[in-house]
């Protein structure tokens, strides 16, 4: 969980293995970093999301943006937008409930997509104890202040650490662990995996040898002490981020070359769920006494391409199969490994949980809502909100929806909070 909900005495508890015992649930309603409060795509907070009309969720309002997949992030009334205009990455902070813009920062960058998808930025910003941290598609690291955009450190990690271009740059959000950012670098000389402080901007240490993928790491508790968890383009990391120690590590990755790991980490209890497509397949590891065991797995379960799933309860829900072809809709116990049910000839898009619905936003515009079932795919509403492709990550905050697509970043109200 990001160490933005904890008051500052309690920061440093977080790498000692404790856990807060309850959250202020005004706090809980913000979604200040990649898939929410705990980077697991869930609304945190007592929310009933009645179906919407066919023509919608209603608009609150909408913001042009530029190129880039990296989704907006939500914190004390402020909406976080990161994306490229021109030879720009920009980041801007716009009023949450109005959409107007507070403040703007912007340096220049000469990434350049070598399959001509998309030159924007990939990564979500990260809010964290009133800071903004961005990492743009050529590995430029910034910290801002969340209250006026003004730069307080930068790190060129491609440079620092002789990072290869890679098919699609620098795609992997960034973690705040108390006093410490964890970045999946895919460095040379040991820098696979590096810690940074988050006061300066000072390596604290680097870890691994692994090329870095697109997947954002977490955090979770193994062994009765939290950990960071990443899933590099080799396999599982689970390290400790005090030191960067690695204590767990599993390989898990296609043969081929031409392949990316995306899906961020599920875990449950000591469990840990991983999963690519490119012929990779899905694996379920239990984790204990700095031992892997793997439960079960196979290329028939949930195979994510770039999208992750959603765990509720013991049951995953997500897309499965490569974007390019065409996907499916999947629910799997995700101890057994056993396939639910399966809603075929879906496009890609991505999942987030809101109390017993699943909001789905599919690369083609569209909204659709389903029931949470681990006995059939039940649609609830659907609604076309963008008339573009989109394949970033929406947000939730407070009854509100933030999506954008290629073209604008748009607020719906979803319910009167």
């Amino acid at each position: 969980m990001s160490d933005f909900w904890m008051i500052p005495v309690l920061k440093s508890l977080l790498l000692t293995g404790f856990l807060l015992v309850a959250i202020p649930q005004a706090l809980c309603q913000d979604w200040p970093q990649f898939r929410g409060p705990n980077r697991d795509a869930t609304y945190v907070g007592d929310a009933v999301v009645e179906p919407f009309p066919s023509e919608g969720p209603d608009l609150v309002w909408d913001y042009p943006v530029g190129a880039g997949f990296s989704g907006p992030v939500i914190a004390e009334g402020r909406a976080i937008v990161f994306h490229r205009q021109g030879n720009l990455e920009v980041v801007e902070a716009l009023n949450a409930l109005t959409g107007d813009r507070l403040w703007k920062f912007s340096y220049e960058t000469e990434y350049r997509d070598d399959f001509g998808f998309d030159n924007g930025p990939r990564s979500a910003p990260v809010i964290s104890g009133g800071k903004v941290y961005t990492f743009g598609a050529q590995g430029l690291l910034h910290s801002l202040e969340l209250e006026t955009g003004c730069k307080i450190w930068f790190v060129d990690t491609h440079q620092m650490f002789g990072v290869k271009k890679g098919f699609f740059g620098a795609a992997s959000t960034p973690l705040v662990l108390g006093d410490r950012l964890i970045a999946n670098i895919g460095g040379r000389e040991g820098a696979g995996i590096v810690a940074f402080e988050v006061a300066t901007g000072k390596v604290l240490w680097k870890s691994t040898s692994d090329e870095a993928s697109y997947s954002s790491p977490i955090a979770a508790q193994f062994d009765g002490s939290t950990m960071a968890v990443v899933f590099t383009r080799e396999g599982l990391v689970v390290l400790e981020p005090e030191d960067g120690a690695v204590r767990y590590k599993h390989r898990w990755r296609a043969r081929s070359n031409a392949s990316v790991n995306a899906a961020t980490p599920i875990v449950l209890d000591d469990i840990v769920f991983l999963s690519a497509s490119y012929g990779t397949g899905s694996i379920a590891l239990r984790l204990k006494n700095n031992q892997t065991e793997e439960l079960w797995s196979g290329e028939d379960v949930i195979d994510n391409h770039y999208s992750s799933c959603v765990l509720v309860g013991n049951t995953l829900f997500g897309f499965n199969g490569r974007q390019e072809y065409g996907q499916s809709f999947r629910a799997a116990d995700l101890r057994s490994g056993k396939v639910l049910w399966v809603q075929e000839g879906m496009p890609a898009g991505s999942v987030t949980r809101v109390g017993d619905r699943l909001l789905l936003l599919l690369e083609t515009g569209e909204l659709v809502m389903i029931a949470v079932s681990d006995q059939k795919f039940e649609v609830l509403a659907k609604a076309q909100i963008f008339g573009s492709e989109t394949r970033s990550y929406p947000a939730i905050a407070r009854g509100l929806f933030y999506a954008r697509d290629q073209d604008n970043l748009i607020c719906l109200r979803l319910w009167n909070d």
